[in-house]
């Protein structure tokens, strides 16, 4: 019997060297500038310099702006009533000097007339300044009740006045130009029961 030998194929066993053309290949750089692009890159990096310097301004401007204007809301809130109240000061002043006049009067029925004048004059000052503010009085009396004007503290059972008008007014109701301060306090009228049968 003849042994045949089958020729094995030849396997590399040893790692690839590198050839020497990628060895020596240069390393991929950065393309040169030319003058100009050079010069655009300077003066687009300086405008990009100067907004930021401006974006920078501009926030500063705006927390300023956020403080002031907190600033500027606590103290609206704290002197709002100011200019209100230095226009009732003479009003107070007015009453110092009524009670004033009172003490000092040689006559007793004397003082009492002034007083009771001096009370007239700054009731009215008074109403004045309130009105220049916006503040309108509620006449209920003699008119339909109203439950958007008016608070019904009780009713009277009459004949000389019809169900549901207001007979008197206990308190007067405010508003503050179309919007209700207080409701007038009233009296409203009802119809008499009919007696019990006997």
């Amino acid at each position: 019997m003849k042994k045949t030998v089958i020729p094995t194929p030849k396997t590399e066993t040893a790692e690839a060297a590198p050839s020497p053309a990628v060895a020596d290949a240069p390393v991929a750089s950065t393309p040169e500038l030319t003058p100009g692009q050079l010069e655009e890159l300077k003066t687009r990096a300086a405008r990009a310099d100067e907004h930021w310097d401006r974006l920078l301004r501009t926030a500063a401007d705006l927390e300023n702006f956020k403080k002031r204007a907190a600033r500027e809301r606590i103290e609206a809130a704290q002197f709002a009533n100011a200019a209100l109240l230095l226009k009732l000061l003479p009003v107070l002043d007015h009453f110092e000097m009524a009670q004033a006049t009172t003490q000092t009067a040689e006559a007793p029925q004397l003082g009492i007339a002034s007083l009771q004048a001096g009370i007239a004059m700054i009731q009215q000052q008074l109403k004045g300044v309130l009105a220049e503010t916006g503040l309108e009085e509620i006449d209920a009396s003699g008119k339909p009740f109203d439950p958007m004007l008016h608070e019904a503290v009780s009713q009277l059972e009459t004949n000389d006045a019809p169900e549901g008008q207001v007979v008197q007014q206990i308190r007067k109701g405010y508003k503050l130009r179309d919007r209700l301060l207080r409701p007038a306090a009233v009296v409203v009228a009802k119809k008499l029961s009919a007696p019990p049968a006997t």
